[in-house]
């Protein structure tokens, strides 16, 4: 079940919400876990395995910080088995597929294991898990007491497939006792139609460009095309994860949570830097916090800081992915990141029509090794993106592109305009006015029919 089906926006949410409202506030996380566990369990009822999976995680969380706290003298030991238990488990079911299919052709009896699948959210609440025991090994936080609690700080369905990665110190207060009033349900209930207005209605419908050009063959596509069709995925990937986000917010002040903002318009960036300070705000500081702070950080040789990059990036391309496009993407990061934090970041700062242009080519060049795996096709891409290195692209169909032009034409200027703060500062000075709850009936409305009509595409980020 996703945000943006029929399904969870007409009957989970109101007979969920129903429930959750009426029962006294001492029964909420009760009915919030069993809400929370069944709509996991929607998910995986082809594989329960995987619910299984993330039932004992709960439990292996829960037991390793308790332990922690109890034995001082092990204490060690009992972080890094609960560390391993959730990186075993990561590798063998998103990785051990790659791998199985890379040794296949020396090994061919590794074609007979059968696909184990990628369990729904395991990136999410891994990390939540890891950064929760580290919080208790560090003495940041104390153990929780109650596994009712906890198993609703990691089931809670608003960011549990996607994320925000949220930490255990955000909303251990608000696990024992919150306060739920009508003007932070609506602001709640506005986000998330808003939200869904940008996946279902914007990112869906400019996301199709891109798979139409996939359809085609990047060897059968113009130089203008190509890039159109990289920009669009690069707005698809955006409004997709931005609306999913704003949809987990707004459910979570629904709930009486407050969850961290994930993203801060990453395209008006001025340098990849600032790109992934802006981009997925909450794995940034999962990396910051538990991988990069604990190696060394910027507090180092150069040398080190240079290593201490390296690994955190292709970490993150890793985290996102098996396959050597993901490991690409992540180097590729690394340099760029590298390069302008002992070269050229200064200058960009400085100079920001020059910063503008330098990310509006990089942004989607970044995408084109993100969404391409197959490094063959990534290649030939690349050649008509760049007709003068490969052969003679512009000639390929050259004119295709103005039907595609003529058919975006509308999402395209609508995305530039969503990508920067100007829509947003409207909105906020209009908050309290009468043509917002109408603007938002109309985003719903238009967003049901869209989803009923079946012009609708999973999230993204469910892949990773």
């Amino acid at each position: 079940m996703v945000f943006s089906s029929l399904n969870f926006v007409l009957i989970f949410m109101p007979v969920f919400f129903a429930c959750y409202y009426i029962v006294p506030d001492k029964w909420k996380n009760a009915v919030l876990l069993i809400g929370s566990l069944s709509f996991y369990l929607v998910g995986t009822l082809k594989t329960p395995y995987h619910f299984a999976l993330f039932v004992l995680s709960i439990i292996v969380d829960f037991e390793v910080g308790v332990g922690i706290e109890k034995s001082q003298k092990h204490k060690k030991a009992i972080l890094v088995s609960g560390i391993l238990f959730h990186l075993i488990a990561l590798s063998v079911f998103k990785y051990s597929d790659f791998v199985f299919s890379q040794l296949t052709p020396f090994i061919p009896k590794l074609s007979e294991i059968p696909s184990l699948g990628l369990p729904i959210g395991i990136s999410f609440y891994t990390f939540q898990g890891i950064s929760y025991i580290a919080d208790v090994y560090r003495g940041k936080t104390k153990a929780e007491k109650s596994v009712l609690r906890y198993a609703v700080y990691i089931a809670m369905f608003e960011q549990l497939i996607a994320g925000p990665i949220v930490t255990y110190s955000r909303v251990k207060g608000s696990l024992k006792s919150r306060k739920i009033n009508a003007s932070a349900v609506l602001c709640g209930l506005g986000m998330f139609i808003f939200g869904l207005g940008l996946k279902v209605l914007l990112a869906n419908p400019i996301g199709k460009l891109w798979s139409q050009t996939l359809a085609i063959g990047f060897e059968s596509v113009s130089t203008p095309l190509a890039w159109m069709a990289l920009f669009a995925y690069s707005f698809q990937i955006y409004f997709d994860f931005f609306g999913y986000s704003l949809m987990a917010v707004g459910l979570g002040k629904m709930l009486g949570f407050k969850l961290p903002k994930n993203f801060d318009h990453p395209y008006m960036s001025l340098t990849v830097t600032e790109f992934w300070r802006r981009w997925h705000i909450t794995l940034g500081s999962w990396f910051r916090e538990y991988v990069y702070i604990p190696l060394g950080g910027n507090r180092c040789s150069k040398a080190r800081n240079l290593f201490n990059l390296l690994f955190v990036w292709l970490l993150t391309g890793i985290w996102h992915g098996a396959g050597y496009n993901f490991l690409l993407w992540g180097f590729i990061l690394f340099l760029l990141i590298a390069t302008e934090k002992y070269l050229t970041g200064k200058f960009l700062n400085s100079h920001p029509a020059i910063g503008h242009i330098y990310m509006i080519l990089i942004i989607p060049l970044m995408w084109a090794v993100f969404a391409v795996s197959d490094m063959r096709e990534l290649g030939i891409l690349f050649t008509r993106l760049f007709p003068f290195f490969g052969t003679g692209a512009l000639s390929v169909f050259k004119y295709d592109f103005l039907k595609y032009l003529k058919e975006y034409c509308l999402f395209f200027i609508v995305s530039i305009l969503f990508s920067t703060r100007l829509p947003y500062k409207l909105l906020e000075r209009i908050k309290n006015s009468v043509f917002v709850p109408i603007l938002l009936l109309v985003i719903f409305s238009a967003s049901i029919y869209c989803m009923y009509k079946g012009f609708d595409d999973p999230f993204l980020y469910f892949r990773f």
